[in-house]
């Protein structure tokens, strides 16, 4: 049903994994840039990086799912 309702508003397979790889590199980049925050006595500025690290499992699964219904 969610599936569906996506498809229908126009998000596609590719879409979803294109999502999924930019969470991949928004989350490097994240982690990089808080390497010289923690080194001003910032503890923990890399949380942000795991957090959005996280999605890409979500994006790569809704993609699947797209790619599925698609079929």
């Amino acid at each position: 049903m969610i599936v569906k309702k996506l498809h229908e508003s126009g998000l596609r397979a590719e879409h979803a994994y294109a999502a999924g790889f930019a969470s991949i590199g928004l989350s490097v980049l994240s982690w990089c840039a808080s390497r010289g925050v923690e080194k001003k006595g910032e503890e923990r500025a890399d949380r942000w990086g795991i957090f959005v690290g996280e999605w890409a499992p979500t994006f790569f699964g809704l993609g699947l799912a797209l790619a599925t219904y698609e079929k």
